[in-house]
C-alpha cells in the first residue's frame, strides 16, 4: 500500500520518538497513518470540539420527527391562528421576545403562527439532507472526472477541462435562480402546483452539475503530479493494470484533498440552499426550511427581531463549526500544512 509522502514520514519520525523513550520496556508496536491521524486529531481541542457541535446538528436532523414527538408540537400546525391569545391583529406575538414561553421554546412564526422550534428543527433536517446528498454526489463525480482527465490526457483530458471550465464558469447562483424553475416547467403543468419531491430532487440535480467541477479540478491536478512518480511507474512495469493503477496506488495518495474538499463544500452547499429558500426559489410551503425562515425572518425584523434570531445563530454555528472541523482534519491527516 502508498502512502503520501508526508504521512509517512511523519509516521516514521512518531515510531522513532516512541523507539527512543520506551527504553527496555515492552516491545514498540506500529501505526498505521489512520491511527496516527487519529491521534493527531484527538490532541486538537478545536477540532474535537467543532466535530462534537457538527454531530449534534446531524444528531438533531436525523432525529427531528422524535424531539417534534416528544415536545409536543409539530412545524406546520398553526398555533397562532388556533388559539386565541398567541397574535396580535397585525399577526405578531403577544407574549414579548417573539412568543418565546414554556409551550412554544423558540417562540411563535409572526402571520401563521407555527411553533419556531419545531420549524428550525426540521429546517436543519432539510438543508443538510440536501446538502449531505449534493456534497457526496458531487464528490463521487468530481473524482471519477478528475482522475480520468488526468490519468487517460490526451482529448479525454481536453474534452474534461473545457466542461470544468465551461461550468466553473457559470455564476452559480444566478444560474440556479434561472435554471430551477426551467427543471420545474419540463415536469409539471403551469396550472399545476411544483410537488415538494420535485423542488427537492431539482435543487440536488442542480446544486451537483454546478459543484463537482472544483474537485474535479483539484484532482486532475494531484493526478497529472501523481503518474509521473515512481511507485506509479513501477507498478506499471510490473503489468499492473489502469484499474489497478488508480485505485491501489493513486487513490490512496489523494484521499486527504478529497477529505478536506469535501469538509469545506458542505458548509457551502447548506448556505446555498438557505440561499435559495431567502430568494424564493428554495423548498416550498409548507416544507420546512432554514432559508425560507430567513425570508421570513428578514420581512418581520423590525417588529419581532427573535424570529431571525434563532435561525441566524444556528446556521452561524454549524458553519463555523464545520469549516474549524475542515481545518483540524486537514491538519491531523498532513500536519506539515498546520500553522
Amino acid at each position: 500500500m502508498t502512502f503520501p509522502p508526508s504521512t509517512a514520514t511523519d509516521a516514521a519520525a512518531e515510531s522513532a520518538d516512541t523507539a527512543a523513550t520506551a527504553g527496555s520496556g515492552p516491545a514498540v508496536v506500529g501505526r498505521s497513518p489512520g491511527q496516527l491521524m487519529w491521534r493527531r486529531f484527538r490532541r486538537d481541542k478545536t477540532g474535537m470540539a467543532s466535530a462534537i457541535i457538527v454531530i449534534a446538528f446531524f444528531l438533531i436532523a436525523l432525529l427531528a420527527p422524535v424531539i417534534a414527538a416528544l415536545y409536543g408540537k409539530d412545524p406546520y400546525t398553526t398555533y397562532g391562528q388556533n388559539q386565541p391569545g398567541l397574535l396580535n391583529d397585525f399577526g405578531y406575538p403577544i407574549a414579548p421576545n417573539g412568543g418565546v414561553s414554556g409551550d412554544f421554546w423558540f417562540g411563535l412564526e409572526p402571520g401563521l403562527g407555527r411553533d419556531v422550534f419545531t420549524q428550525l428543527v426540521y429546517g436543519i433536517r432539510t438543508s443538510l439532507s440536501i446538502a449531505m446528498i449534493v456534497t457526496v454526489v458531487s464528490t463521487i463525480v468530481g473524482i471519477t472526472m478528475g482522475i480520468t482527465s488526468g490519468y487517460i490526457g490526451g482529448k479525454t483530458d481536453y474534452v474534461i477541462g473545457r466542461v470544468i471550465d465551461t461550468l466553473l464558469a457559470f455564476p452559480s447562483q444566478l444560474f440556479l435562480i434561472v435554471f430551477l424553475p426551467v427543471v420545474e416547467a419540463a415536469f409539471v403543468l403551469p396550472e399545476e402546483e411544483t410537488p415538494v419531491w420535485l423542488r427537492y430532487v431539482s435543487i440536488c440535480v442542480v446544486l451537483t452539475v454546478l459543484g463537482w467541477a472544483t474537485i474535479a479540478r483539484l484532482l486532475r491536478s494531484q493526478v497529472l503530479s501523481l503518474r509521473a512518480r515512481e511507485f506509479v511507474e513501477a507498478a506499471r512495469v510490473t503489468g499492473a493494470s489502469p484499474a489497478r493503477v488508480i485505485f491501489k496506488e493513486l487513490l490512496p495518495n489523494l484521499w486527504t484533498p478529497i477529505i478536506i474538499q469535501a469538509t469545506l463544500a458542505l458548509p457551502l452547499y447548506v448556505g446555498a440552499e438557505a440561499g435559495l429558500g431567502f430568494l424564493g426559489v428554495g423548498m416550498t410551503e409548507p416544507t420546512p426550511d432554514w432559508g425560507r425562515m430567513f425570508q421570513v425572518g428578514a420581512n418581520v425584523y423590525h417588529s419581532d427581531v427573535t424570529y431571525l434570531l434563532f435561525p441566524g445563530v444556528s446556521m452561524l454555528i454549524f458553519v463555523v463549526a464545520f469549516n474549524l472541523l475542515g481545518d483540524s482534519i486537514r491538519d491531523a491527516f498532513d500536519p506539515k500544512t498546520k500553522r
